[in-house]
């Protein structure tokens, strides 16, 4: 089994519940069938803070000539009261719903249980004896839709508010309106202290039997399939905004063209969801050759054998398929698109200084345009915020996007004195990147895109006015996240990445402009100092002289020029690339964070190192960092549920294989010992061309389907050469 996963009984844990998703709503299925749980969840359920936290970036503006005269005069500590006083502000932590639950009578004796998920359908499945239940969250139709075959001679159906770290100030209401073989639930649940909550909606259809109420739902005795169709929104204060008009809407979807009988109900709408999902998820298809038996086995099983291939092919498979799931209206946040707690590590947000940069990194290669599309949107819906943190922090036009949000909000206000994310200034550039790297691969820029590349170009031109002796530009103040140097602060000068985000924007903002702004910000780019190689004869992550390097660090902030921008590499800047891997080599991993091991294998491919890209990969198979649904953790024994390594896997399989410029294929950089034969089929390249790559010891033949015109250098095992494509014609690559 590559495109799907199993397990012998029902998930003991919520994090060990498969997983379902439309970029919009989720659901994690526990598969007792005793007690069947779907918790829903949605990208728009986050809890309003109380009290209500003041979300406006801080006013810092008229303050900031005097710090950075002060850094530049080599006050180290400088940065560390830039600051309007206010204490550390999470933002809204996202959380869960509610469960649907249809519970069952014990089965007399004692019967198997069997609960699967097709990736390629999104079709959660679990069976027990004569019971069978599937559940799938349309992309569609945007509704969870669970059947049940055999339910039981009675059971009894509700919505559940109860979930692990509901505040006990949550305020709820339901609602039970049954008629003929229709029943709609409702839960409406108000936040502690706030006029906001969310509302919930089952419609509940049977073939037939009897329906009774129940002080919580409905009893429903006889029935011989179910359909359960669920949906929850947002509420902004009004609890009955149209909830007749949702109601009708469920009411459409189960009714079709007349029929409501829910086996033809379920048959109809799953057919219009895999229309949509299934495609997509079949795009890109990675096969190791593994063993049938261990491809056979349930994950759980699969995960204590680490070394095998089997393994590999299911987490690229489930990597490519949860990305999938939770990206549409956003795209994933630390856990994804789920969490069963409403305790959620660092508010369930987007962190966009590694988490979600990693998480999204195969968007392009692994043909995943959906969850450009969900990133875009992200961006998009948070300009405005990143305008005024310009305005507010800096002083200047333009855009500087936060390292930590909701979703709701693109203000920077999470910082600290240890954590001074306000001063962090590549933000942006790292979030354009992805948008880049799809405009190149489909050969179509966009006008939003070189817009906003343009606005960061302002911003660049009104920050980057301080100069050392020399005349280079001094960024001042810089930030490395979330290192600090030894002999100085968090707030610094001229930290690697901020040099090669600004070099970048520039250059890219240069490429799409008209005449005389390309020449200003080319200028401006080459007068930003370089990179510095320190006496270990590493890739300094301060380019500042007497910043020294602080290792044992989980972040890789300052090998930013390597991955995931292509400035430094090993064919045209060997030397700096070689300062890169010294740098690699000296990093620790800190506290084994999974994003860590994860962003040290992305940057060892780019370097062509297999042997740290395989031990990047051998620190997250083996330090038990996956859930039994295949979704992973943020540390080693399964520790806080995070979806970095599970989204970022298949980015790194990728890398290994194949990389891509728009002028440059490089076959095989860094394949890991795990790999030492297989096809990967689909591979999107960012100068307009899919590839399917099968190799072997001594062996690899590419095969390139370009959908434009393009004269590439192809670096492999045998060395370099020219390739021409041309639109619409198949070349091979052999060696």
């Amino acid at each position: 089994m590559i495109h799907g996963t199993w397990e012998p009984g029902p998930a003991t844990r919520w994090e060990d519940a498969f997983l379902a998703g439309n970029g919009r709503h989720g659901a994690l299925v526990g598969g007792d069938p005793e007690d069947d749980r779907v918790t829903v969840t949605h990208h728009t359920l986050v809890r309003p803070n109380n009290p209500p936290a003041d979300t406006a970036p801080p006013r810092l503006a008229a303050r900031l000539p005097a710090l950075q005269d002060a850094l530049l005069a080599g006050d180290a500590t400088a940065a560390e009261s830039f600051t309007d006083g206010r204490p550390l502000r999470w933002v809204q932590p996202f959380h869960p719903g509610f469960a649907t639950r249809v519970r069952r009578a014990p089965a007399a004796g004692v019967l198997p249980v069997r609960r699967s998920v097709d990736f390629a359908t999104g079709v959660v499945t679990g069976v027990c004896g004569e019971r069978r239940s599937e559940v799938f969250v349309s992309r569609a139709d945007d509704v969870v839709v669970q059947y049940v075959t055999a339910p039981g001679p009675v059971v009894e159906i509700d919505l559940d508010h109860r979930l692990p770290g509901a505040p006990a100030g949550l305020t709820t209401g339901r609602g039970v309106a049954t008629a003929r073989r229709e029943t709609v639930l409702t839960l409406c649940a108000r936040y502690p202290d706030s006029p906001l909550g969310y509302t919930g909606l089952t419609l509940l259809v049977t073939d037939t039997g009897r329906t009774t109420l129940t002080a919580s739902g409905v009893r429903i005795e006889g029935a011989g399939r179910l359909l359960l169709l669920t949906r929850v929104r947002r509420d902004e204060g009004d609890f009955d905004r149209d909830r007749d008009g949702e109601v009708a809407a469920l009411r459409s979807l189960a009714a079709g063209a007349g029929v409501t009988d829910p086996a033809a109900v379920h048959t109809r709408l799953l057919a219009r969801h895999t229309a949509l999902h299934e495609p997509a998820y079949r795009r890109v298809t990675l096969d190791l050759g593994a063993d049938a038996t261990e491809r056979s086995l349930p994950g759980s099983a699969l995960l204590a054998r680490p070394e095998s291939p089997a393994l590999l092919e299911r987490l690229f498979a489930a990597g490519r398929y949860h990305l999938l799931s939770s990206s549409g209206m956003l795209p994933p946040r630390l856990p994804g698109l789920w969490t069963g707690d409403w305790d959620t590590a660092w508010s369930g947000a987007f962190t966009t200084n590694a988490n979600l940069n990693l998480q999204t990194a195969s968007a392009v290669a692994a043909d995943l345009p959906e969850t450009t599309r969900a990133h875009a949107a992200l961006v998009e819906g948070q300009v405005d915020g990143w305008r005024e943190n310009a305005r507010a922090i800096f002083g200047t036009q333009g855009v500087v996007a936060p390292s930590h949000t909701d979703g709701t909000s693109g203000h920077t206000y999470h910082f600290s004195r240890e954590y001074p994310l306000h001063l962090w200034t590549a933000g942006a550039d790292w979030l354009l990147k992805p948008l880049l790297d799809h405009e190149e691969a489909t050969g179509r820029p966009t006008a939003r895109t070189s817009a906003l590349l343009a606005e960061l170009a302002l911003f660049y031109e009104d920050f980057l006015t301080r100069t050392d002796p020399d005349g280079r530009i001094a960024i001042v103040p810089s930030y490395s996240p979330e290192n600090r140097p030894d002999g100085g602060s968090w707030g610094a000068v001229n930290a690697t990445m901020d040099i090669a985000a600004a070099r970048h924007a520039l250059h890219a903002a240069a490429d799409r402009a008209p005449t005389p702004d390309a020449a200003r910000w080319r200028a401006l780019a080459d007068r930003l100092p370089p990179y510095r190689v320190n006496d270990d004869g590493a890739l300094a992550e301060w380019a500042r002289p007497g910043l020294g390097d602080h290792y044992r660090h989980r972040h890789l902030s300052h090998l930013y020029p390597v991955w995931p921008l292509d400035e430094i590499n090993p064919y045209d800047t060997p030397d700096l690339a070689r300062a890169a891997r010294r740098a690699l080599e000296l990093r620790r991993s800190e506290n084994d964070s999974a994003h860590g091991h994860l962003h040290h294998g992305l940057v060892a491919a780019r370097l062509g190192d297999s042997a740290r890209t395989g031990d990047a990969l051998r620190q997250v198979l083996t330090g038990d960092y996956f859930h039994d649904s295949l979704m992973s953790a943020h540390y080693p024994a399964r520790d806080v549920y995070n979806a970095d390594a599970a989204h970022a896997l298949p980015a790194l399989l990728i890398e290994c294989l194949v990389q891509s410029t728009p002028g440059r294929l490089v076959l095989l950089p860094a394949p890991p010992a795990h790999c030492p034969r297989g096809r990967v089929t689909g591979v999107r390249t960012r100068f307009g061309a899919r590839l399917d790559l099968t190799w072997s010891p001594g062996a690899y033949r590419a095969v390139l389907r370009p959908d434009r015109d393009a004269d590439i250098e192809v670096r492999s095992p045998v060395g370099a050469s020219r390739l021409v494509l041309r639109r619409g014609e198949e070349s091979v690559v052999g060696g």
